[in-house]
């Protein structure tokens, strides 16, 4: 506890120096920069304004709310960063979800870390510090991805260096963006995790790929499931000589009908038909777990 005091009260000494106007911090090389920059300082909260570059958009209320009743009671154990932008006047770098509870408790100051960057830094840190972050939701990692690879003008294997991450890795979160936006905004809201997000990219229709999440989210299907789910839809029904045999042999009252069921069934079906008009319907599945979801859909059991 007297450690934390004492941090606290050298903060708060700190500060007094980025209130003097007339030595104002603007650069790493004036005087007392070495005191200032890279240490922690007691800023007034209202001196702080949001970053605008700041990738992640989703703040629960609830999770808020039990940080803000954390701080409350035991104060902020990690400081935020903020860079300097004039007299008085900081933005954030990271720890936007401590500022925003901060000020729900009606915090007058809050520890800081101060760095001076430009924008383009800023945008950097920013992103780089946030990918880290473990509750980021992966479209929020794609985006935050896509963001410095746009922005910053860096390549996927820099990147790959610069975030400690495989490039294999970026290059398959990035490839969540090619989802319908339904798609990215129920990942985002955990109805679908990343697996069910990747299997469903294969599908490159996009009105297929709502009808296959769909289905997904309304039985629970696993990761596993859906992958069988997209691996039937792309099977073609059949092929060569067959092909042309059961498209001339099927009758117009099943042809007409075939579509309807292949896409409420979400999987191939093979059809039959003889000469006096009787026939099959062939419905493969691919585990216990699809056959379930198949029987389901045929007996509503």
């Amino acid at each position: 506890m007297a450690k934390a005091t004492k941090k606290q009260a050298l903060g708060r000494g700190l500060s007094a120096l980025l209130n003097d106007p007339e030595n104002d911090i603007k650069s790493v090389s004036d005087k007392n920069a070495d005191k200032v920059i890279g240490n922690v300082v007691e800023l007034d909260i209202n001196s702080i304004e949001v970053n605008p570059f700041q990738p992640r958009s989703n703040f629960n209320d609830e999770t808020l709310e039990e940080l803000a009743s954390s701080i409350r009671e035991l104060g902020i154990i990690q400081p935020i960063t903020v860079r300097k932008l004039d007299f008085n006047k900081f933005q954030l770098v990271s720890g936007e979800r401590r500022f925003r509870a901060s000020k729900l408790v009606g915090l007058e100051t809050i520890p800081a870390y101060i760095r001076i960057a430009n924008d383009q830094e800023s945008l950097e840190m920013a992103l780089v510090e946030n990918i880290q972050r473990q509750d980021l939701d992966p479209i929020e990692i794609a985006l935050s991805y896509q963001r410095l690879i746009d922005e910053i003008e860096i390549t996927q294997e820099k990147l790959s260096d610069r975030v400690g991450k495989k490039r294999s890795t970026i290059t398959n979160y990035l490839r969540l963006l090619k989802l319908d936006p339904i798609i990215q905004t129920g990942m985002r809201d955990g109805f679908i995790s990343m697996g069910h997000g990747r299997a469903l990219i294969n599908i490159d229709k996009k009105k297929e790929q709502i009808a296959i999440y769909e289905k997904v989210v309304s039985d629970g299907l696993s990761v596993r499931a859906t992958e069988q789910l997209v691996k039937a839809l792309k099977e073609p029904q059949t092929s060569g000589l067959d092909q042309k045999k059961s498209t001339s042999d099927v009758p117009e009252f099943v042809s007409k009908s075939l579509d309807s069921i292949k896409e409420r069934l979400a999987t191939k079906v093979d059809i039959t038909t003889s000469k006096n008009g009787k026939g099959k319907i062939v419905i493969p599945f691919h585990s216990e777990e699809d056959f379930k979801r198949i029987k389901k859909l045929l007996t509503g059991e």
